[in-house]
């Protein structure tokens, strides 16, 4: 395992404190007062970072919308837009170990994860968006007004956007929310979680190397309780983009409508189903289940934490799934031979530990892991952890505990399968496992989710396909793919008469 001091990132590391970006300019804070960022690993600091107050988001705001206003980005061809974009992801890419070994050590995940899936499709998320920024169509319609008239739309961008985002996939998220609305020509404030804040300050210096112009983009670390609300609440802020809990976005939203009514899209909580039919692949569906819960030590929104099985492969199932866990190697993220790193937090291991507890209380029986690692106790570890005989109705089967853990829930057939599926609160992801083509669209059609998987697990997010889902995991807005252009952009209808002649109200003023 690699030491601190032989990092790409180990200069990065050494300036301290951390400071705000805001206006194009790294500032410290109003107050001057620094908040500690951990390594779940080992549980030591990282790093000290400027901590960002309501002054703070009003300042970041206020430079937001002097850019805005100015027209440097919004009326900047869409071409160049593109081209800084562009080069944005490309920056990204050369500076891979850089944000790999970043969020390894700020978040706990393992590298390998964040060189093969994290930072490569953040690089993509830019490009992707880069592509869009020269195709923002408005379309052409016939009026039924009498006369010589042309008819028209526009989309603009909303104007400033407020972003908040989670601490599971910093440098993604942080692609996600970002690429879209520049791409569209809004300007940006970043509130990056508290938990995770290094990858979007390390990504305000890859701005400035594609010369995006000052303001354009400002990142505020700092907590949701100050920071957060204020940029919920700013009357100057015309929308807000939210990932995190369902609870949070509840109050993001109140914040917003008690404002200014700004716009607002929530990309919330999950507790995804995965279903295994009797004639699936069963050891195609073990290891898929396995990655598509635990990948991210399970603090995935889509995780498919709840695994339903049909009754005559489910001890099978049982079986091939405890083996997978048991031989899962567990360490620092920054070890490319680490499997599962730590939890991000100590809260946040607490809390897992806590419904492991439940689980047991409730009745379900604890198959495999459920503690803390013998050797890792310095790091906010768990083991991955497997429930057996779990009935629908318990909390560990219907509350996000966003850790590593399964919930094996037997069915009798198809129908029940989509009847427990639904019996909860959440809506985003779904997968399934069976051989039968029928079977897999009677349950896709049926499931209540935004997202389906047939015969993989849930755990792949294309940029260029939309991610959201119903119910309490978002207010029906959708990120990546086409349908963030729409978070991100107004419409505005032009009416045009190029007959040259007073229309006849306005010839009989005239008389």
């Amino acid at each position: 395992m690699a030491i601190a001091e032989d990092l790409e990132v180990a200069s990065f590391l050494k300036q301290q404190p951390k400071k705000l970006f805001i206006g194009g300019r790294w500032v410290e804070s109003a107050s001057g007062k620094t908040f500690e960022t951990i390594d779940p690993s080992s549980g030591q600091v990282l790093a000290k970072v400027a901590e960002g107050d309501v002054e703070d988001i009003d300042r970041a705001v206020a430079a937001a919308r002097k850019a805005h206003e100015s027209g440097v980005w919004r009326e900047l061809p869409p071409a160049e837009r593109a081209k800084m974009l562009w080069k944005v992801g490309d920056l990204i890419e050369e500076r891979a170990q850089e944000f790999a070994q970043l969020d390894s050590l700020d978040n706990g995940k393992p590298i390998n994860e964040m060189l093969l899936f994290d930072v490569p499709m953040s690089a993509a998320t830019f490009r992707y968006y880069a592509g869009w920024a020269t195709k923002l169509d408005g379309a052409t319609q016939q009026t039924s007004f009498p006369g010589k008239y042309l008819s028209y739309t526009l989309r603009e961008p909303v104007g400033v956007v407020g972003q908040i985002i989670p601490w599971n996939f910093p440098l993604m998220m942080a692609a996600w929310k970002v690429a879209p609305a520049l791409a569209c020509g809004n300007t940006v404030v970043l509130k990056p979680s508290e938990e995770t804040p290094l990858s979007a300050l390390l990504l305000a210096e890859i701005m400035q190397e594609a010369e995006i112009p000052d303001g354009v983009f400002n990142v505020v670390p700092g907590f949701g309780e100050t920071a957060g609300a204020r940029l919920a609440a700013h009357p100057d802020v015309d929308k807000i983009a939210f990932t995190g809990s369902t609870e949070v976005g509840k109050l993001i939203a109140k914040a917003a409508a008690d404002s200014n009514l700004k716009r607002v899209s929530l990309e919330l909580g999950g507790k995804s189903p995965n279903i295994v039919f009797s004639d699936a692949n069963l050891r195609r569906a073990t290891s898929s289940a396995f990655l598509g819960n635990f990948y991210n030590q399970g603090q995935m929104c889509s995780a498919g934490s709840r695994l339903f099985v049909q009754n005559d492969v489910y001890d099978k199932t049982l079986d091939e799934l405890t083996k997978i866990v048991e031989q899962t190697r567990l360490g620092p993220g920054i070890d490319p031979m680490t499997q599962m790193g730590p939890l991000v937090s100590r809260k946040q291991m607490e809390r897992v530990l806590g419904y492991i507890s439940v689980g047991t209380k409730e009745g379900a029986r604890l198959v495999a892991g459920g503690k803390k690692p013998e050797g890792l106790d310095s790091g906010f570890f768990v083991t991955p952890t497997v429930f057996a005989d779990v009935d629908g109705k318990m909390r560990i089967a219907q509350e996000e505990i966003f850790g590593p853990t399964t919930a094996l829930i037997r069915v009798r057939d198809v129908d029940e399968a989509i009847r427990v599926s639904n019996g909860i609160k959440f809506g985003l992801s779904s997968s399934i496992f069976t051989r039968d083509v029928n079977k897999a669209f009677r349950a896709m059609r049926d499931l209540e989710a935004g997202i389906t998987y047939i015969n993989a697990g849930t755990i792949g997010a294309e940029v260029h396909l939309p991610f959201g889902g119903t119910k309490d995991t978002g207010n029906g807005h959708r990120e990546a793919g086409q349908a963030a252009l729409d978070v991100f952009t107004e419409w505005k209808s032009i009416y045009v008469d190029y007959s040259g002649k007073l229309q006849k109200a306005q010839i009989d003023t005239a008389n």
